[in-house]
């Protein structure tokens, strides 16, 4: 027992919970998983910031203004009516989620919200102050992906100024789960499946001890608000004044969207307009790509694939600018396309090399290059890091370059 008279168990489960993994419950946390799987290209400060991006501006072009008061919350103004507040994640190395804010006629618009927290909340008002507006002034919320860094506030925005919350259908769905998920649902899926990729039993008792003991916190995303208004692939978003477009780009979430503002850049910047890219395409990381099935689903999906099908469309796109949700801008997305493709071929190149004896997919994940030793992955954090594994593998299977071995369990992999 710990000094508070937690056991450790019980330690390791409310880290599990606190990262939701992408099971039944129906959500992915940001922070382990991408934490995992950073690039190491991106030169950062201590606190994992990179250095070009701490003035706000855009890396790749100088381009945007910074504008911060005291205590007032970072504020980027990318011109043409585009600004970013950077929105804090609670104990998380990612640090903030860029909130950004579009004017458009009937009023502004918010692209993603940020995490439900006191803090973040107080952050994003402040930072619509900053810019001469009130969160009671908002018209809609547009949602790239559920994750609770970008659609944990959306609920407490919609409370306060009546606005709509847009949201592919793929992720809808994700959240409606979630809503409707009893803690003891997902214990027992979440021992199922890392029991089938062939966790030891070590790892799942502390979710069996949980799910026994009854005494179990409601699932993270619980609270998340249901969007009204579906975003449709591929149709302009109805925005007074702007024209913005949805892309489906499904991979990091199924239902993740980047949104195409379709006019000319402010700076005058060569390219197809400017790219809201979510946390589909990011200039340092390679977003947590696993595994969003229902507990009663029995497809096998290839979120893999979609994500990298999802980057070439990006690529072909060939925005002036991209505006994650992450880090900082930067122009160039079809240089960034490729090195994520490349880094998932040699990833996958990788897994073969690995696979030459046949694997669980946790006993790939133990093997897998994460950015620190597996013995110093947090208890949540190798859930994702399996699920990873596992959504590599499936990509490798798709393409006929290994199988399952048959009569296994757990299941394990070779290469062919």
């Amino acid at each position: 027992m710990t000094e508070d008279g937690t056991s450790q168990a019980a330690r390791d489960v409310r880290d599990a919970q606190d990262t939701h993994d992408t099971q039944a419950a129906g959500g992915a946390g940001d922070g382990p998983a991408r934490a995992a799987t950073q690039d190491r290209t991106a030169p950062a400060t201590q606190d994992g910031t990179p250095r070009a991006a701490q003035d706000g501006t855009s890396q790749a072009t100088g381009h945007g203004t910074s504008r911060a008061a005291g205590d007032a919350p970072h504020v980027t103004d990318h011109g043409g009516g585009v600004w970013a507040v950077k929105v804090p994640i609670p104990d998380n190395p990612l640090g903030h989620t860029l909130v950004h804010v579009l004017d458009t006629d009937r009023g502004p618009v918010l692209i993603d919200t940020g995490w439900d927290d006191p803090a973040s909340w107080d952050t994003l008002v402040a930072g619509l102050d900053a810019l001469g507006t009130a969160v009671t002034e908002i018209h809609g919320v547009v949602i790239t992906h559920h994750h609770p860094d970008h659609h944990g506030l959306s609920g407490q925005v919609r409370e306060a100024s009546g606005a709509w919350i847009a949201m592919h259908a793929a992720d809808t769905e994700v959240v409606v789960r979630t809503r409707s998920s009893e803690p003891g649902v997902w214990f027992d899926y979440m021992s199922a499946k890392l029991a089938a990729a062939g966790a030891p039993e070590e790892h799942i008792a502390p979710l069996r001890a949980a799910r026994a003991s009854g005494r179990m916190r409601t699932l993270p995303g619980l609270r998340a608000a249901v969007p009204d208004r579906e975003i449709v692939p591929a149709e302009l978003l109805p925005l007074a004044g702007r024209r913005l477009r949805a892309i489906w780009t499904p991979g990091h979430t199924p239902g993740h969207v980047c949104l195409h503002l379709e006019e000319q850049h402010p700076a005058q910047l060569p390219g197809n307009g400017r790219l809201f890219s979510g946390d589909h395409l990011l200039p340092g990381i390679s977003p947590h790509i696993g595994l969003y099935e229902a507990p009663e689903d029995t497809r096998v999906t290839d979120p893999l694939g979609d994500y990298l099908d999802s980057l070439e469309r990006i690529g072909r796109l060939g925005p002036a600018e991209v505006l994650p949700a992450h880090q900082y801008a930067f122009t160039d997305a079809p240089a960034r396309v490729r090195e994520l493709l490349d880094h998932h071929e040699e990833r996958l190149t990788g897994l073969l090399r690995l696979l030459a004896e046949p694997l669980t997919p946790w006993g790939l994940a133990e093997r897998m290059e994460w950015n620190r030793p597996w013995e110093q992955i947090p208890y949540g954090s190798r859930n994702i890091a399996v699920s990873e594994a596992e959504a590599h593998v499936r990509r490798l299977v798709k393409q006929g370059r290994a199988e399952a071995v048959p009569g296994t369990d757990p299941v394990t992999y070779r290469a062919l």
